[in-house]
């Protein structure tokens, strides 16, 4: 196995990785080389930063797949998650009726919750992972996770769903049963007043309100939220740890792989981006090469490239170091570019240096 046949025959590749090591622009890239294998691509972004559109060359990233027009015999889509919209769309599909929808989207404490909860946007990441891999439109997802620590909380969003709607409390707020919501008030009455005190009594009445309202809707939503959680761990979706070969970024990466595997995952692929290019002289005989030099007009020179073969050997020591804790999964190694990408004609490049 290589990166060519990953993106070959995987269904979804999901990119994560700490901020400014070019993840963006790999699951990008990964999206353009399935395409130029002839695959219809889609890449989605969860970070709210313009990287992605900025990388394939266009304005702007919306909720819906955008295509990107290009030279290759496949499709190009890329967008961007917008939460509200995604959870809007959810709502749609498992509601009962056009009434009961009404009810949830005019609902003032569903509103704070699909704008500004945490957790809503990793949740909605899964969601809309899930819906454009069942959509049939597409051969390849690839998710470009956010440049944070966080950036695998969306693994655990379909179980904290799932606790959620099993939670015995939240099923007392939904029952029909007078008798049911006496006790619960009851039992609950004096933590309702304090939260009342802390939040108004308005946004727990809109928040009770809306778990009722919510009522019937569960099953679906659990539903969803099983089958997602069996495709992330479905031999049909890879995930690619993006790296950089500085010492700080590699630290961040082994962080990464000790988190998938604690979900019970495991990286298919680790891309080391930036690396510097290999020399054909050894270390010894750079420094060599540095004395020699050390008294004549080429005496920076010199210098210059031992320090080059010290550096990349450094790199390539720290690189091996973390391999070693994914030792099955697939090495791609990008080597340091004389510019940024910023357009599509690059990013064709480091398309092309990962499936080389």
């Amino acid at each position: 196995m290589n990166m060519r046949a990953l993106i070959e025959s995987r269904e979804v590749i999901v990119c994560c990785g700490t901020g400014g090591v070019g993840k963006t622009t790999t699951s990008a890239a990964v999206a353009m080389a399935a395409a130029s294998m002839g695959r219809h691509a889609a890449v989605v972004t969860i970070d709210p930063a313009k990287r992605l559109a900025d990388a394939l060359g266009i304005d702007a990233l919306h909720n819906d797949p955008t295509i990107i027009d290009g030279p290759w015999p496949g499709t190009l889509a890329a967008l961007m998650l917008d939460t509200k919209a995604t959870f809007d769309a959810v709502v749609r599909r498992h509601a009962a009726d056009d009434e009961q929808v009404d009810r949830i989207l005019d609902n003032r404490f569903y509103v704070n919750v699909s704008t500004g909860l945490s957790g809503t946007q990793d949740y909605m990441a899964v969601e809309k992972l899930a819906d454009l891999h069942s959509s049939g439109d597409w051969d390849l997802v690839v998710v470009d996770t956010p440049p944070t620590r966080d950036a695998l909380a969306f693994l655990e969003a379909p179980k904290l769903l799932t606790r959620l709607l099993d939670n015995a409390i939240y099923k007392l707020l939904i029952s029909p049963q007078q008798g049911v919501l006496r006790a619960v008030n009851r039992a609950a009455g004096s933590v309702v007043r304090q939260l009342s005190r802390v939040v108004g009594a308005d946004v727990v009445d809109d928040a009770i309100e809306f778990f009722q309202t919510f009522q019937g809707m569960e099953e679906g939503f659990k539903e969803r939220a099983d089958a997602t959680l069996a495709l992330l761990g479905d031999d049909a979706t890879a995930f690619v740890l993006v790296a950089s070969p500085r010492a700080d970024t590699l630290s961040e990466a082994t962080y990464f792989l000790d988190r998938l595997g604690n979900a019970g995952l495991s990286a298919a692929a680790v891309v080391v981006n930036r690396m510097l290019p290999d020399l054909t002289v050894s270390i010894d005989r750079a420094e060599a090469l540095r004395g020699e030099l050390a008294d004549g007009d080429a005496a920076a020179l010199g210098i210059a490239l031992a320090d080059h073969a010290a550096a990349a050997a450094g790199d390539d020591e720290r690189v091996q170091a973390l391999v070693e804790r994914a030792p099955d999964a697939v090495l791609t190694r990008v080597p340091l570019l004389p510019s940024d990408v910023h357009d599509v004609a690059t990013l064709r490049t480091i398309a092309n240096l990962l499936t080389r």
